[in-house]
């Protein structure tokens, strides 16, 4: 029966990148709120997708390829179009952009050259989505009720928490490439 529902969890994956319109809509046109709601159901579809994943086993292929994809999409996005209305700092900006656009490469690099699927993601990648997922939700809120929940020090916290993310990808892809040249 469960083989009936395998396709949910990259539905849920494709719901995330096509809400990725109405979010960026509405913080274009500054509708805070309505923003919020929007990115708040991108993040469950988040962690529903993964969780049915692993949990129902409903993993497939196609899904290795898109949840990564839709996350990159809904956190890249949705951080570049904050701090281009100047709610977010540019140094976080970049520390964002660099960390996926060197992951991508690691892996695009790791699947041409070694013909194998680069590392799979580990527990500090996940809790650094989850991170990045709580720090764009306290920007709505602060927008929305002007609560001051960020500033430098949230701000720089994060970068690094993203920073250390890179490097243990990086470490990963070192110990993986390591392997393969033993074999």
């Amino acid at each position: 029966m469960s083989k009936y529902f395998i396709f949910i969890p990259n539905l849920l994956s494709i719901i995330r990148i096509y809400l990725m319109y109405p979010l960026l809509t509405f913080i274009a046109e500054e509708n805070y709120l309505f923003a919020l709601y929007i990115f708040a159901i991108a993040a469950a579809t988040d962690g529903l997708d993964g969780y049915l994943a692993r949990v129902m086993n409903w993993q497939t292929d196609l899904g290795k390829i898109l949840d990564p994809i839709a996350d990159k999409v809904l956190l890249i996005g949705t951080i570049l179009i904050l701090w281009m209305n100047s709610y977010i700092p540019i140094f976080v900006l970049i520390v964002f952009v660099m960390r996926d656009f060197i992951i991508i490469m690691g892996a695009a690099f790791h699947m041409t050259v070694y013909e194998t699927a680069a590392p799979n993601p580990n527990i500090f990648g996940k809790i650094t989505t989850f991170v990045h997922i709580g720090y764009l939700a306290a920007v709505f809120i602060d927008i929305i009720f002007d609560l001051n929940l960020t500033n430098f020090l949230i701000d720089f916290l994060v970068a690094l928490v993203t920073l250390i993310s890179l490097f243990l990808y990086g470490l990963n892809w070192f110990k993986l490439t390591a392997k393969l040249h033993r074999e």
